[in-house]
């Protein structure tokens, strides 16, 4: 499901299959970034800043155009008052975290105007308890996947020690291999024949999980899994910021990765919450002092969504803006459906152990590839119609998303505004609860969209994610696991 380069020609670029998809009315797909800012905003700053960097590249000045019954990226000239909207707030609103979490959560009620590029920003100069003012972005998800729209995003900003440097990221590093020439031929040849049946085993149960998701199974239907309907309903954003050395510690006492950390995290928040949903009403003296509500042999499984082309780099994302170069854009999605085991332990290092076996686990299988080549069998095949139906009915029968993106090393600045937080999200899948960790220098922001109608507290959850994260690190502690790695 690949997207293109988008034209400036006469004809337009076709939607790709997967830009299609989002358009369909049952995956209307939007992206919502929150960006807290540590100043006040400029608006003049900003839209100077917009024109010489966003609106270079084609997809944020393209609109949405049907020719002979096909949808086509048409490049159009962008007034930018069209897209920067400047509420007009009073300075000294009440409760303005609660005035935040509202406008945010009103916009998703009203779908964009299809006339226009399908992108704006909000720029509401209030204080919050995190930030002196606050952008909000919305754009389309058929202009690109989300990592994607968050590094072009990225590119748009600066170091704030160094304005004239675009942001530095992680580099990933490949673990070296375990088996040496040292070993021995047979034993590398058995280890390499021995891997490549389990990849094949592990792809042939997954891909038959996959199939069974569509035609019948579902999760459990707990107290935070959506009921038909949910992709259409009001969606609320919260988010909280945790320290990510806390999770670089038990990272590297357990010898981890940061991803085993969070879905570990991820996985104790949930059984923490969810153990207090199932007792509420249960006025048991027993159930209060952590005796466990929760029901046995719950099915609960996240949909994590794949991109399997390597995200373009945020200095190769600004140089396409500044110079007019080409870089890679778009969306190759394949799927992941990744148990939780949700249930009280005793042992709080348990969630992420768990959860690192699961990961490791699907690391041997092409589950991620063989989904995406389905997918786009099933929409060269039968069209966006029957792709959009099985796409929403794997969501559905899943009860969450997770997500999680690498950001900036150092401070950065959006336009010269020193930026505090970075909180994106999604909303428009049939689901009522999606997370997203998003790194950003020494700090991690948990950002939460949820269907108030489902999930009424999602500052509780967020509660119950960022004490996981404490009782984790402080287990660490306790049994003395604490490694001097970097």
């Amino acid at each position: 499901m690949g997207d293109g380069e988008a034209s400036s020609g006469a004809g337009g670029q076709p939607l790709s299959p997967a830009a299609r998809l989002f358009h369909s009315p049952r995956i209307n797909c939007y992206i919502i970034a929150i960006m807290g800012c540590k100043t006040r905003i400029n608006p003049d700053v900003v839209k100077a800043g917009l024109e010489q960097t966003l609106l270079k590249h084609p997809r944020f000045s393209s609109k949405l155009a049907v020719e002979r019954g096909k949808k086509k990226w048409r490049r159009t000239t962008v007034n930018l008052e069209d897209h920067v909207i400047i509420p007009d707030l009073d300075p000294k609103v009440d409760f303005p975290d609660q005035f935040l979490e509202d406008y945010v959560s009103n916009l998703t009620r009203n779908p964009m105007d299809l006339s226009k590029p399908l992108w704006e920003l909000h720029l509401l100069n209030m204080k919050t308890s995190d930030a002196e003012a606050v952008g909000v972005f919305r754009i389309h998800h058929s202009m690109g996947d989300g990592a994607s729209l968050v590094s072009l995003l990225l590119a748009c900003t600066r170091k704030t020690l160094d304005p004239e440097a675009v942001p530095s990221t992680v580099l990933v590093k490949k673990r070296a291999g375990s088996s040496s020439t040292n070993s021995g031929g047979f034993w590398w040849l058995f280890i390499a024949v021995w891997s490549g049946l389990r990849l094949i085993w592990n792809s042939l149960v997954d891909m038959l999980v996959f199939v069974a998701t569509i035609v019948f199974l579902k999760d459990t239907k707990t107290p935070i899994k959506g009921s038909p309907g949910v992709e259409l309903n009001t969606k609320k954003f919260v988010h909280r910021t945790v320290s990510l050395d806390d999770i670089k510690l038990v990272k590297n006492a357990l010898n981890m990765t940061i991803n085993d950390v969070i879905l570990g995290v991820t996985q104790a928040g949930l059984s923490q919450y969810l153990n207090r949903r199932y007792g509420e009403g249960n006025k048991d003296v027993e159930a209060k002092q952590g005796k466990s509500n929760i029901p046995k042999n719950i099915r609960l499984r996240t949909a994590i969504l794949v991109n399997l082309r390597p995200t373009a780099g945020i200095q190769d994302l600004a140089d396409m803006m500044a110079k007019g170069s080409k870089c890679r854009w778009g969306n190759l999605i394949g799927y992941i459906l990744l148990p939780f085991t949700i249930a009280l332990q005793d042992d709080p290092l348990d969630y992420v152990r768990q959860a690192k076996a699961t990961i490791d686990r699907k690391k041997l299988s092409l589950e991620a590839i063989l989904t995406f080549v389905c997918a786009e069998l099933v929409l060269r095949i039968f069209g966006v119609k029957v792709a959009a139906a099985i796409t929403h009915r794997i969501l559905f029968n899943t009860t969450l998303a997770v997500s999680s993106l690498i950001g900036p090393l150092e401070e950065i600045s959006f336009y010269g505004h020193p930026m505090a937080y970075l909180a994106p999200s999604v909303y428009g899948h049939p689901q009522a609860l999606t997370i997203h960790f998003q790194h950003y220098s020494e700090k991690m922001t948990i950002a939460l969209a949820v269907d108030p109608n489902v999930i009424p507290d999602p500052h509780q959850l967020c509660d119950d994610l960022q004490e996981s994260l404490k009782l984790i690190k402080d287990a660490v502690l306790k049994e003395g696991l604490i490694k001097d790695v970097v």
